[in-house]
């Protein structure tokens, strides 16, 4: 079985979940047989392919004279045709060709011809949604060379290019579900440029998988999907290559949170657990450990509450400075609003660490050794902290305990089951 998979990120160039979660699924499905050449908008060259091909989509050249190409949002503006009009294209092809040029849609061209290659940052910049459709156009390029039987696109980002990749092959399509809109901005504020392009690749999904059980029942609800073509799959982590001692600067215990400071991730929430704890216990520091948009807010707040002498900041921290912060950890905290699943506290708890999780999470409904309380209730959640940091045979038992668990959650039986459904979509 070959599986034609559609990424936006993949170690060592991650900024999040997606990206471990998408290494984790791609090398589970080749230890259950299954081929996976997976696309990303931009690789480096130095990711991990013993497992996986790597297709650049920044490497695809595509023919601009069709007009399919310069069709999506805003990307084309008409110029006055001048003595620059190259032989061998036409009128409509050149003005296309050169604007797009001249405004560093292209990295490269070969203008006789009319071939082209989109630039993709590879991130999640201020081009995004050009991005995103830019993206869905070189799929369907990508579809048309390539030998699959299924096609599976992840997160709202490269449904379009799966939709695309599905158009031109016919092959089934599999949408992967790793956070809905709903999760990152909440009911009020939600994005309906995202919420409509999220529930256009589930529409056109042959099958929708959700990390969890609560994010199964949004895509139902929220998005009007039918129950018989959504999937709980949940996530797994990689086995433990950590080491789960660093040497302690401080004799203080150390409380860490870590992950985006977004709304989803409920990073105010861990401010004032902080300041519960530090009323019982002066000794023990917290770690911030990330970045994002709530951080100034954030900081302003730890200020106000006059704990800043006991809060730190580290920024994003990846591979090696993660492993190092779990080292020093006594307690990990994931206080997410609405969390899809969750990886960290798995990765946590595989360093040792006990964790203290929301009940709003994916993660909380495959753990048994994680104390969870509501996202909201910072008075349980700093009394078990506190418990933690105070009873050392409670602070064992989850540790011991959790990183057999953790252990225990792997990514070949995620994609044992993942091929499952791949096998019902087949004729």
């Amino acid at each position: 079985m070959r599986v034609l998979m559609f990424g936006w990120e993949f170690p060592p160039h991650i900024s999040g979940g997606l990206g471990t979660a998408c290494y984790g699924l791609t090398k589970g499905l080749a230890h259950n047989g299954v081929e996976v050449s997976l696309v990303v908008p931009r690789a480096y060259g130095d990711e991990d392919q013993s497992l996986v091909r790597i297709v650049n989509a920044s490497d695809f050249a595509l023919d601009v004279r069709q007009s399919r190409f310069f069709n999506a949002q805003n990307q084309v503006s008409y110029i006055e045709v001048n003595s620059q009009l190259v032989p061998y294209i036409g009128l409509d092809d050149y003005y296309n060709i050169v604007n797009q040029i001249e405004s560093g849609v292209f990295e490269s061209q070969e203008v006789s011809t009319g071939k082209c290659r989109y630039k993709f940052s590879g991130g999640y910049g201020p081009n995004l949604m050009q991005d995103v459709e830019k993206y869905a156009m070189v799929a369907e390029e990508i579809a048309k060379s390539e030998q699959f039987d299924i096609i599976h696109a992840h997160d709202w980002l490269t449904y379009r290019a799966g939709i695309a990749a599905k158009a031109v092959s016919g092959k089934p399509l599999v949408v992967h579900i790793h956070a809905t809109e709903y999760d990152r901005s909440g009911e009020k504020n939600r994005n309906d440029i995202v919420y409509n392009l999220e529930r256009e690749g589930m529409m056109a999904a042959d099958a929708v998988c959700a990390v969890s059980n609560l994010t199964r029942s949004i895509v139902i609800d929220k998005y009007g999907i039918p129950a018989e073509k959504v999937y709980t799959l949940h996530n797994a982590v990689e086995p433990n290559l950590r080491h789960g001692e660093s040497a302690r600067p401080l004799e203080d215990k150390i409380v860490t949170f870590l992950g985006r400071v977004t709304f989803q991730k409920g990073p105010e929430y861990f401010v004032e657990t902080a300041k519960r704890v530090l009323e019982k216990d002066e000794h023990v520091r917290f770690v911030l450990a990330g970045d994002g948009d709530m951080m100034p807010r954030v900081i302003d707040r730890v200020v106000e509450l006059g704990i800043s002498d006991r809060f730190h900041f580290t920024g994003f921290l990846r591979g090696k400075d993660i492993d190092k912060m779990f080292g020093m950890s006594d307690v990990y905290v994931m206080p997410s609003i609405s969390e899809p699943f969750g990886i960290s506290p798995l990765e946590a708890m595989q360093s040792g660490v006990p964790v203290i999780i929301s009940k709003q999470s994916g993660v909380s409904e495959v753990l048994q050794y994680a104390i969870k309380v509501d996202f909201w209730d910072i008075d349980a959640m700093a009394d078990a902290i506190y418990g933690i940091l105070h009873y050392p045979a409670l602070a064992e038992l989850f540790s011991e305990k959790g990183m057999e668990e953790a252990n225990n959650l792997k990514w070949e039986d995620v994609a044992a089951r993942l091929k499952n459904i791949y096998q019902t979509l087949l004729p």
